[in-house]
């Protein structure tokens, strides 16, 4: 399978115009910035392989993307997770659905040993046989420079088609892999790359891009109130349903919104600059997140 360009699409929201990269519509299954991180594993060859070996949330974005890529390689996923919900395995929704409809083995280690192993350790003692390719979690690894080299160049090719000036790109950050990359491709070309932390602070975000070997960084915006991975914020939610009435796109619940709301608190003092913000996908998550915002706020 090859990556076509993603298009861009001009929006509005809250009166200021911006324009979108909509990744997430390169594939239905395997959409935006995984579609992009496991590129080079989709062009890979080798017979050798017969298992993909991965890890992290039974709702993670990376499991159905790892699902999706395995069976088009003909491989068999395991996925590892501390747990799956009881809730969870009675009614399967969202990503997690529609990994085990691909084929996905998704394996708690809480019920595989008595100890308290994280699934990444679990896997260092136990799954990596000649035949297993392990990725690591949220596709944080240089496979990644690949796909997202392509995502840099494509935005290079429509920021001087456009003739665009002043340009940078937004995306909100969980291991940062893609922000970082991008980065990296665009600041020669004298494009901001403009991240937040969602699944940490921005030392946690920071100690990621370190662990990949870079040493000049994008720019992290935070927010001015504590924000907990995971956890439902009416704001969130609020943010969420204006951009879905004012742009008619959706966007995913639990990175778009607060990267959204960091955005905000720049746009004001950024009036002169054009926005190239990156839909990375992730609405499958949707299928789950909304009733929990539902029952939780009576949305």
């Amino acid at each position: 399978m090859k990556i076509s360009h993603s298009p861009v699409t001009q929006h509005t929201f809250e009166g200021r115009a911006f324009f979108l990269k909509r990744d997430d519509q390169l594939h239905p299954h395997f959409s935006g910035n995984k579609a992009r991180k496991l590129m080079a594993l989709l062009e890979l060859e080798d017979k050798n392989i017969t298992h993909l070996i991965g890890y992290g949330s039974p709702q993670a974005n990376s499991l159905l993307s790892l699902a999706a890529l395995a069976k088009m390689k003909g491989w068999q996923l395991e996925f590892y997770v501390d747990r799956v919900p009881w809730w969870l395995k009675d009614k399967p929704i969202g990503n997690y659905r529609m990994a085990l409809e691909l084929g996905a083995e998704v394996i708690a280690v809480s019920e595989l040993t008595d100890s308290e192993l994280h699934p990444h350790d679990y896997i260092q003692a136990h799954r990596l046989d000649e035949g297993c390719l392990l990725v690591p979690e949220g596709g944080r690894s240089p496979i990644a420079a690949q796909g997202v080299t392509m995502l840099a160049q494509e935005i290079l090719e429509w920021a001087h088609n456009n003739k665009e000036e002043s340009l940078c790109v937004a995306l909100p950050a969980g291991t940062g892999t893609t922000a970082l990359f991008l980065h990296k491709h665009l600041k020669a070309n004298g494009i901001e790359v403009l991240t937040c932390p969602c699944v940490g602070g921005k030392e946690y975000l920071i100690s990621q891009f370190e662990e990949l070997g870079e040493s000049c960084f994008p720019t992290v915006l935070e927010s001015s109130t504590k924000h907990h991975f995971g956890k439902l914020y009416l704001n969130d939610y609020q943010i969420w349903k204006a951009l879905l009435e004012q742009t008619g796109v959706e966007f995913d619940l639990l990175y778009d919104p607060l990267m959204w709301c960091c955005l905000n608190d720049w746009l004001p003092e950024n009036q002169g600059k054009t926005l190239l913000y990156v839909h990375q996908g992730g609405l499958v998550g949707n299928e789950s997140m909304l009733p929990r915002y539902q029952r939780k706020y009576g949305v």
